[in-house]
């Protein structure tokens, strides 16, 4: 177990030692120590090695200058400068939530970007100021649409954020995939099998290897397969993809640039600049008074908590899977596997920071 602000000090001084700023140091690592403190460790510091590759290669500009490149009163193209996606997708967030300020909602696309960690972050961003918050990016090509051979679309995950009065915010943030990839890399550094439904092999068929990836297969939509409504995750991923690639004048399907861990590193650009994301702001007040708005979410969450439920189990919100398991490493640390020690000590080792 490692306390959530060593694991902090330490991300902060790679990030520092690859030539961020100290602002946006403190950042990024926030951003990957808040989804390992959330149970999503698949997108914690688990990636910190892969930014890393990705500087290493050129494609991350640890001081970009992020700038807006067209605007309308309730919209914005923002420019990453190849920076971080740790730190554009907060950036480019807050000018949603200033653009909501004065129109009611504002809308923000970006291109030039990188991966940007958890889409939760940046959507529950919005929460602090009555608003509600939306994030969602597109990424490499892992996924096979359905009938598809090829990949052509990545993960591509949604959030949403939804502020209470006294009950917790709701956070739905999910991947538009039967499951993200980063779990398919948990698998293989345990060395177990992965689930059938999550991809499949080179010539399309299920497969329960967690390297199929990198062996030529995909990952399948969510819904696995047309008969369990593999169409419809397929549809959510283009919708995320077209706002985030499209929208924005960043790549978008097969061009988009892979992150460092997918096993290939050379990105495949041509039709755009960089990765994409598209992020909302909604002002609640400019639909209802915010008070009688979250007393309402309050009945709404307190009632689906009461529903029926099937025996041994309990109706769930979104979000509060990950609130139970923050409370608890906030309390009692956060594990790490073995392989992702062991990878963080010889990054620290490279930069002479120690993680202990």
């Amino acid at each position: 177990m490692i306390s959530a602000s060593q694991l902090r000090t330490y991300t902060e001084q790679i990030f520092n030692a690859i030539g961020c700023s100290d602002a946006d140091a403190r950042l990024a690592a926030d951003v990957l120590v808040s989804a390992d403190l959330r149970g999503v460790d698949s997108h914690g510091v688990a990636r910190l090695p892969g930014y890393v590759r990705l500087y290493d290669h050129g494609r991350v500009n640890p001081q970009p200058h992020i700038r807006i490149v067209h605007e309308t009163p309730s919209t914005a193209v923002v420019d990453g400068d190849r920076g971080l996606g740790l730190v554009v997708g907060p950036w480019a967030m807050n000018v949603a939530i200033e653009k909501a300020r004065t129109a009611g909602t504002g809308w923000v696309a970006v291109r030039n970007s990188n991966h940007f960690g958890i889409a939760g972050y940046h959507a529950l961003l919005a929460t602090q100021h009555d608003m509600i918050g939306q994030a969602m990016t597109h990424a490499a090509p892992l996924v096979a649409p359905t009938f598809s051979l090829e990949k052509m679309l990545g993960t591509n995950p949604i959030a949403v954020a939804i502020p209470a009065a006294t009950e917790p915010t709701f956070l739905a943030d999910f991947a538009s995939t039967a499951v993200a990839y980063g779990k398919l890399e948990i698998l293989q550094r345990k060395g177990q099998d992965i689930p059938v439904g999550w991809a499949q092999d080179a010539d399309g068929r299920p497969t329960t290897d967690a390297n199929a990836i990198r062996n030529g297969g995909a990952l399948l939509p969510l819904g696995t397969d047309r008969e369990h409504g593999s169409h419809k995750g397929y549809g959510l991923g283009a919708v995320v993809d077209i706002f985030s690639g499209v929208l924005s004048g960043a790549n978008y399907g097969p061009w988009v640039p892979p992150f460092a861990t997918a096993g290939f590193m050379a990105a495949n650009e041509g039709v755009g600049a960089g990765t994409g994301h598209f992020f909302g702001a909604m002002r609640i007040d400019a639909f209802r008074p915010a008070d009688e708005f979250k007393a309402h979410m309050d009945m709404w969450i307190q009632r689906f908590r009461q529903a029926k439920a099937v025996d041994g189990q309990r109706v769930l919100i979104p979000g509060d899977p990950e609130r139970l398991i923050e409370a608890d490493r906030l309390a009692n640390g956060i594990p790490l596997l073995e392989p992702v020690v062991q990878s963080l000590q010889e990054l620290g080792e490279r930069f002479g920071v120690s993680i202990m």
